[in-house]
């Protein structure tokens, strides 16, 4: 009889010790018992179905997963749904901006942080900008008719890596009143001299401007944020550029249709506006234009890429603040080549429109 009962009491230790302190004896005679809920939560986790929807990396909408990816596996990286895609080889491609050296690893590359690069000093500078004569040459002079490039006073350039190491003193004494400087590709691609040329030009007292290299299957709001934290914000800078143009040499092998690309467009202008306080640039060539932005975007400034005709020609109709008439300038203070532009407006034009006295709208005749 005591052996029996040291027996029920040894199993009833073991039972009170396997439970925690607010376990129940009851519930501690249910351990054994099989859980429906938790098996039926596994065998879920098992079999866990596709999403039923999925963010559009644009916008930040949710949407439902089959319009985004179910035909394409990367259709994500378009921010939408796009049936109408074409082969960019379909298209002929002009040449201009200096294109990305090396493809942005857009779906390998985490997202960049929030980071921002640092302000510059709050105030704008007080004295008028001295404007320089251009001399420069070109190794494959235009004759663009009654209208040249001459007849414009203020003359600048765009650069990027492949000028190396630029005497800015230099070129600005032959007549690179501003220039504009390439920053950025895609999200996580930064030009490896853009700090160095964004300093040494302001230092020569060059006017100067950043530009961003638009990079169709990287997400819009991604490349403005990689922008916003590579680019100081600068009261006396330029306004920033967003650079749109076909790129026969990228891996991005389609084509949006003409809305989604303006849509994406919008996006990144209306990001990088907000941080610097500046409306940004469209700096664009003609088979893109044509394909793309005739008649739209007619509250932003144009950069037009022009380098065979006057751009009253090439974009009938359309405004323009900064020509870019020539791939192939040649100066001193730059080894090779490089592009060269014009200014719209006289040099008070200009003197008033880089101290804010002056809209571009009223530079380029739309006020």
């Amino acid at each position: 009889m005591r052996s029996k009962t040291l027996s029920s009491l040894l199993v009833s230790c073991l039972v009170l010790t396997s439970c925690s302190a607010r376990t129940s004896p009851v519930e501690a005679l249910r351990l054994g018992a099989p859980q429906p809920q938790a098996a039926s939560a596994a065998t879920a986790q098992a079999q866990a179905p596709v999403p039923a929807v999925a963010m559009d990396e644009q916008t930040g909408a949710i949407r439902p997963s089959a319009e985004i990816g179910a035909a394409n596996p990367q259709a994500l990286a378009w921010a939408g749904n796009t049936p109408n895609q074409t082969h960019f080889d379909t298209a002929t491609v002009t040449a201009g901006m200096p294109v990305p050296d090396q493809r942005p690893v857009a779906m390998l590359a985490p997202p960049a942080s929030p980071l921002v690069a640092p302000q510059e000093p709050a105030a704008r500078s007080a004295t008028r900008h001295r404007v320089f004569n251009q001399r420069f040459s070109d190794a494959k002079p235009i004759n663009f008719g009654k209208v040249k490039p001459k007849h414009h006073p203020v003359h600048g350039v765009d650069v990027s890596r492949w000028q190396a190491d630029i005497d800015w003193a230099k070129l600005r004494s032959q007549g690179a009143n501003f220039a504009y400087i390439k920053a950025t590709d895609g999200g996580d691609h930064l030009d490896p001299m853009f700090h160095t040329n964004w300093k040494r030009a302001k230092d020569a007292g060059v006017k100067r401007g950043a530009y961003h290299f638009f990079y169709w299957c990287r997400v819009a709001s991604e490349q403005a944020d990689w922008f916003i934290r590579n680019v100081p914000r600068d009261p006396d800078a330029l306004p920033p550029v967003i650079d749109v143009e076909y790129n026969g040499e990228s891996s991005c092998r389609f084509r949006l249709s003409p809305e989604k690309a303006r849509e994406k467009m919008q996006v990144f202008m209306d990001r990088l506006e907000q941080h610097y306080g500046k409306r940004p640039v469209i700096y664009t060539a003609p088979d893109f234009y044509k394909d793309n932005l005739q008649g739209q975007f007619l509250d932003y400034p144009f950069w037009l890429r022009s380098v065979a005709a006057h751009p009253s020609k090439i974009y009938p109709g359309r405004k323009w603040v900064f020509w870019q008439y020539s791939g192939s300038g040649l100066s001193q203070g730059v080894d090779g080549k490089i592009d060269l532009n014009v200014f719209y407006g006289s040099v008070s034009d200009w003197q008033n429109w880089v101290a804010g006295k002056k809209s571009w709208e009223r530079v380029a005749g739309l006020r």
